[in-house]
């Protein structure tokens, strides 16, 4: 079943809105890109306008920025350490922004959307 973002068909009261037309290629939705630790794979998608959209389905590894030394280096991903976005994502260990990862450098907070931007960028947490 095609996935449509737009209102319902039904008001707040429950009565039934008339369609003024049927379904759009603009209005189609997409399931969500939940992005995993392992070997890098991304998928590129026209979206509306003729723009490209990277998907990230995987990497193992992070773009860090080191605030202290004012640098950014590339680490290499170890485990999920924490999701807030959700309590079954961090059981799953999927990444997203604002989740928090082990690398070699130290633990990291997700800045990018992976799957969206295509590209996992971080900022390495104090200890």
């Amino acid at each position: 079943m095609v996935k449509n973002q737009h209102r319902s068909k039904r008001s707040s009261s429950g009565a039934k809105y008339i369609a003024a037309h049927k379904k759009r290629k603009h209005r189609l939705g997409r399931p969500p890109i939940e992005t995993n630790i392992g070997k890098v794979r991304k998928k590129f998608v026209r979206v509306r306008g003729g723009n490209t959209k990277i998907k990230l389905y995987s990497s193992n590894k992070i773009c860090v920025a080191i605030p202290d030394k004012n640098e950014t280096k590339v680490a290499e991903i170890q485990r999920l350490e924490e999701n807030n976005a959700s309590k079954d994502y961090q059981r799953r260990n999927i990444m997203t922004k604002g989740a928090i990862v082990e690398t070699d450098l130290g633990l990291v907070r997700i800045t990018s959307r992976p799957g969206q931007n295509g590209s996992l960028n971080g900022v390495l947490l104090e200890k």
